[in-house]
């Protein structure tokens, strides 16, 4: 079973992290800050006016520790990784999946009945533990609705999309449902990004970026191409099969830690604020508290329903990204979406 290692986020704005034998250092105004030992890193996310040395990328390289770069606020900008791993005839069986219209859509499929049952799952929890309302038993239903129709329809990859295109839809309207707390601030009218207008867009957006470094690192890490997806279609620079992966994830993983934050107050509306585009950003301070979370939900145990086998959620993504490249390979008739219980 594949370890549990932590991820290092770096996001003061001026540290240099340099190489010192087999241990990342992190410097901030010529002063040691850290020292971490390379083996205990899964990868590193610089956020922001971060430098490495190229040393410590060489490192990270030999070592499989990948390197991503963002913006400050958290936008995607470039990834640093070392020489391609896992088994070409694993990679063929993946581009010949992808050009196989019949088989690309039955795993397109997989994932949107994943994310589609996961987020109906956690509207039921919250009207089981706190009520129904006529907006979450509208979402229930669409979903359950849209699930059926996934199900019984023929697959493919755009009518998928059209019809996560609408469960989503009615999930981010009876969104504010699951905001028990600071409903005034976090309330939203829809998903929006790029850039977020609101608070809780702009935590749902940093939060998804961390999950798509997640899902794909735990593909690479298993062989795949990130960038093939099935969902998503095959785009330069982006991580289709990343984007892919994340949609099972993103309701059981990504919003509940932001509903958490919200409704628990450990972030609030003076963590927020609004620049002169009208883009609302997150500061510093507020990254760090989102950060923790993320860091200690992934440590949470859980027992994952088709393996049977108890689980960090931190190595969900890792074991979802086995059994998909068990499934290409043959191993599996199908390909089992993670699905919370």
């Amino acid at each position: 079973m594949k370890k549990l290692l932590n991820t290092l986020y770096v996001q003061s704005q001026g540290s240099y992290l340099r190489q010192e034998g087999e241990t990342v250092v992190v410097e901030r105004e010529r002063a040691v800050v850290a020292r971490i030992p390379i083996h205990t890193l899964s990868g590193i996310v610089c956020f922001g006016n971060v430098l490495c040395s190229p040393f410590l990328l060489g490192l990270c390289g030999e070592r499989g520790v990948n390197v991503s770069f963002l913006s400050e606020h958290g936008r995607f900008l470039a990834r640093v990784s070392g020489p391609v791993s896992g088994n070409v005839l694993l990679r063929l069986a993946q581009m010949r999946a992808y050009e196989d219209k019949t088989k690309k859509g039955d795993i397109a499929r997989c994932f949107v009945i994943g994310k589609l049952l996961n987020a109906r799952n956690v509207i039921l929890r919250r009207i089981r533990d706190h009520g129904e309302t006529g907006a979450l038993r509208e979402a229930a239903e669409k979903h359950a609705d849209v699930i059926r129709r996934a199900r019984d329809s023929t697959p493919d990859s755009e009518r998928l999309r059209g019809l996560e295109g609408e469960a989503g839809a009615a999930y981010f309207r009876c969104f504010n449902e699951l905001i028990v707390a600071q409903k005034e601030c976090f309330a939203i009218s829809g998903r929006n990004r790029r850039p977020p207008t609101d608070p809780m867009n702009a935590l749902l957006s940093y939060l998804y970026t961390l999950l798509a470094h997640d899902c794909r690192g735990a593909l690479e890490g298993v062989g795949l191409d990130p960038q093939i997806g099935f969902l998503h279609e095959v785009r330069s620079g982006r991580p289709g099969l990343a984007l892919d992966l994340m949609e099972e994830f993103r309701s059981v993983l990504a919003d509940r830690v932001a509903l958490s934050l919200v409704n628990l107050r450990q972030v609030g509306p003076r963590d927020f604020r609004t620049t002169e585009s009208g883009a609302v950003e997150m500061k510093e301070e507020a990254r760090k508290t989102v950060l923790q979370a993320w860091q200690k939900k992934k440590q949470e145990i859980v027992l994952h329903p088709f393996l049977e086998e108890r689980t960090p959620i931190g190595l969900l993504p890792h074991l979802q990204a086995l059994l998909l490249a068990r499934y290409l390979r043959g191993d599996l008739d199908a390909y089992p979406p993670y699905i919370l219980k």
